[in-house]
């Protein structure tokens, strides 16, 4: 049983692989374990991969990492694990009940998360009731002139997420007239093939909230780049409030998909409509042109689907 510290670490290929856990670190490991060749098998307790992305998104990747040899059980959870002379043994069941299975490997990687390390004497700071440390608008802790940001308070665990938080901090502890700023709107990157990218909302949570959305979808399939690079798979799907045209979400699974999510994320901050991204001209031939043919695509405007 190992952590992700001791898979980044680990000094012999493992001819298999059972990963406890289908969130971004669980998936990254699976996609480059089976690229290396070792036998990939990942137990998830949700119902999907990622299941913080979108639903489509979550999907379309299951689908692409099956077809490369990826074995998934999701809506399982591991009832049990013990370590046995050739590996380990899981015991897994379906997490809504019914018969379990036994799944065998050589190693298990336990991804389902991290928590948090404090620092010594830490019994005077205030805590979440997750083990966080509480910070307030100014990410000061209830200890006078003693801040923190990042990790240890808390969810997303990004690193660009900490780097952030960190700069507003210092700059709020040096400066009284400068209000930080809390991390609101952030991309999510899952570094895998196909990339996996996201900001905003999800459709799911549009629906959740009773939001009045539209959507726009254009796969990369239709994209004159991806095809000039041999790499086709995905596609880019942009949420809007239907009132205004504001970005609600993004979500891009494909070539590039971590790069391109930064022009969303500038959007999204710009406050953006979809009248903005569509009079912004996109290069052609690029990937970003999926951008602005799936913002045309959600209110009839698209050229090329």
């Amino acid at each position: 049983m190992i952590g992700s510290k001791e898979a980044l670490q680990i000094k012999k290929q493992p001819k298999s692989i059972a990963i406890i856990g289908a969130g971004a670190i669980g998936i990254e490991f699976a996609y480059f374990f089976n690229a290396y060749g070792t036998d990939v098998t990942v137990i998830e307790m949700m119902d999907t991969v990622l299941p913080v992305e979108d639903n489509e998104v979550s999907a379309a990747l299951e689908k692409s990492l099956k077809a490369a040899g990826i074995k998934f059980h999701t809506s399982t959870k591991t009832a049990s694990a013990e370590v046995v002379k050739n590996g380990v043994k899981l015991n897994i069941e379906p997490a809504a009940g019914g018969d379990g299975q036994t799944v065998e490997a050589e190693v298990c990687l336990v991804a389902v998360g991290v928590a948090p390390v404090l620092p010594h004497n830490a019994e005077q700071l205030k805590l979440t009731d997750r083990g966080y440390i509480e910070t307030d608008d100014r990410y000061q802790t209830n200890l006078p002139n003693v801040f923190a940001a990042g990790d240890i308070i808390g969810p997303p665990w990004l690193a660009h997420v900490a780097s952030y938080e960190a700069i507003q901090c210092v700059e709020g502890m040096f400066d009284s007239s400068i209000q930080p700023k809390k991390v609101t709107i952030f991309p999510g990157c899952t570094y895998c093939h196909p990339e996996v990218a996201s900001i905003g909302l999800t459709e799911e949570a549009c629906k959740e909230q009773k939001l009045e959305y539209k959507v726009g979808r254009f796969p990369f399939q239709a994209s004159g780049r991806a095809l000039a690079v041999a790499d086709a798979e995905g596609f880019v799907k942009i949420i809007f409030g239907a009132k205004y045209g504001e970005i609600l979400g993004a979500h891009i699974i494909g070539a590039g998909a971590t790069e391109l999510i930064a022009e969303m994320g500038l959007a999204m901050n710009l406050e953006a409509t979809h009248e903005d991204i569509e009079a912004t001209i996109h290069a052609h031939p690029t990937l970003a042109e999926a951008i602005h043919e799936a913002t045309g695509e959600a209110y009839g405007h698209a050229v090329h689907i």
